[in-house]
C-alpha cells in the first residue's frame, strides 16, 4: 500500500503511526468493560512500538535510552468491551521544545474512536538522574510524527 511502511505490528501512514494492540480478558472490570486504567497501559505500548522498538531499528534516536512520564489526560468516548480483535491506536506528536515533547493518541474499537488522550514526554538521562535536551536527530525522529494537535 502507498505511503504505508510494516515493523513489527506497526504501521506509518501520513504522521500517524498506528499500533494494533491486544488486549486481555483480564482488563474488563465488574461492569464488563475494559478498565479505564488499562487504557495508560495500552498508550505505553503503543509509545514503545514507536519509541523503542522503530527507534531502535532506524538506529537514529536516543528515545529508547528513556523518556519519563510528566502528565497524562484521557477521555473515554464509548465503553470498550474485551475482543481478540486488537484496538488500532494512533499516534502523532506536538509541541516538540528542546527538552519535552506531547504524544497523543486515538484508540479505535473495531472502527470505532473510543479513548483519546495525550502524554507529556520528557528525555531523560538515567546516568545522571536528570532531564535531558532532545538532540537534533530525536528532533528529526519525531518531526515526521508531528501533527496539529486539534487535526
Amino acid at each position: 500500500m502507498p505511503g504505508v511502511l510494516a515493523w513489527s505490528y506497526g504501521r506509518v501512514s501520513d504522521v500517524r503511526y498506528t499500533v494494533q494492540v491486544p488486549m486481555r480478558w483480564s482488563d474488563m472490570d465488574a461492569y464488563g468493560h475494559v478498565n479505564n486504567v488499562v487504557f495508560l497501559q495500552y498508550f505505553e505500548m503503543a509509545r514503545v512500538d514507536l519509541f523503542f522498538e522503530r527507534a531502535s531499528l532506524e538506529e537514529r534516536t536516543g528515545l529508547r535510552r528513556g523518556t519519563v512520564v510528566a502528565s497524562h489526560e484521557i477521555r473515554y468516548q464509548r465503553p470498550v468491551v474485551y475482543s481478540p480483535r486488537p484496538l488500532d491506536v494512533q499516534m502523532w506528536v506536538s509541541g516538540i521544545r528542546p527538552a519535552a515533547f506531547t504524544c497523543h493518541y486515538e484508540a479505535f474499537d473495531h472502527d470505532h474512536l473510543a479513548v483519546t488522550g495525550s502524554t507529556l514526554l520528557v528525555p531523560f538521562d538515567f546516568s545522571i538522574n536528570r532531564p535531558r535536551r532532545l538532540t537534533p536527530d530525536e528532533k528529526e525522529f519525531l518531526a515526521r510524527y508531528a501533527e496539529d494537535a486539534a487535526g
